[in-house]
């Protein structure tokens, strides 16, 4: 994966105090801090209780407008805090991309506890995408590498595992296949988080506080999002993730498949990360070792 790409627009303080005077002068005196400038955004908290997002490169602003366009309709129906926009900024002339106010939401990201640790939200982070996981309206956003066929990505995933560049390649590619030959996804497209992985999970010690970073939620399979059962908690984790899911939703045996098909697949994406994302390829190591280790096929529900 190619390093951090530089910023198109420079996201800094006087920027974002100059925004906030023009579209929302109410917030513009409150104190500020940049708390994140990352691969697509920077983040900075407004006082105590609220947070600004804003892209720095175009890539990311379709993103934003993706989360401004669904949290709204979302939010009330989750059981865990998202970052819903209390405020939605808009293009000028002297910044080019829509921008959001969110609150500032509790916890820390999860990759920074144990997997172990988190296995102690495992359920409600299944509580979370049963509700989230409902029939989505004709205007979800597209997204062409999420909630699609397994069939429609195949050569790409199989591509990346030939390529051998990472431990276990030949074998997560051989999980795939096996898993990715399952019956695909029958049902109406369902909401979609989208990219559901440890480092877009807030927690606070046995409590999962926040689902963030709504930027590729879509329509489609379900079995996308449930492939972080293997990215984020360990066995004991899983089989409670999976039966709670599974109770509230009827998920059968074929949705399971898939989901370790996509787990497998992701795997690879973050094992590819190597030295320039070392969060997310510590995510890839853990999945890796789930899937590998974990025998022929997770719970399967009724």
């Amino acid at each position: 994966m190619a390093r951090m790409p530089a910023a198109e627009v420079d996201v800094d303080l006087p920027l974002v105090h100059r925004l906030l005077t023009d579209q929302h002068p109410d917030l513009a005196d409150l104190p500020m801090e940049v708390v994140a400038n990352g691969w697509d955004n920077v983040m900075l908290r407004l006082g105590e209780e609220l947070v600004a997002r804003l892209p720095r490169r175009q890539a990311a602003a379709a993103l934003v407008e993706h989360e401004q366009l669904v949290l709204p309709r979302l939010a009330d129906r989750l059981p865990v805090a998202v970052p819903e926009p209390v405020r939605v900024g808009r293009a000028t002339d002297y910044y080019p991309w829509s921008w959001t106010v969110a609150r500032w939401l509790p916890g820390a990201p999860a990759a920074a506890q144990l997997p172990s640790e988190r296995d102690q939200w495992a359920g409600e982070l299944a509580e979370f995408l049963v509700a989230l996981h409902t029939p989505a309206e004709a205007d979800a956003p597209a997204n062409p590498v999420r909630g699609v066929p397994l069939a429609d990505r195949a050569e790409a995933i199989r591509a990346r595992f030939d390529a051998g560049t990472f431990a276990g390649a030949r074998e997560l590619r051989e999980l795939f296949e096996e898993s990715a030959s399952a019956p695909v996804h029958s049902g109406p497209p369902l909401w979609l988080h989208g990219d559901l992985h440890p480092l877009n999970l807030l927690a606070a010690g046995d409590r999962l506080t926040a689902v963030i970073d709504f930027g590729d939620t879509t329509s489609g399979d379900p079995a996308t999002d449930l492939g972080t059962a293997w990215l984020t908690f360990t066995a004991a984790g899983r089989s409670v993730f999976v039966d709670r899911y599974t109770a509230g939703t009827g998920a059968d045996a074929a949705t399971w498949s898939r989901a370790r098909a996509w787990g497998a697949s992701f795997a690879g994406v973050l094992l590819a990360s190597s030295d320039d994302h070392p969060e997310l390829a510590a995510i890839g190591r853990h999945a890796r070792a789930e899937l590998l280790t974990e025998g022929e096929a997770p719970p399967s529900g009724p």
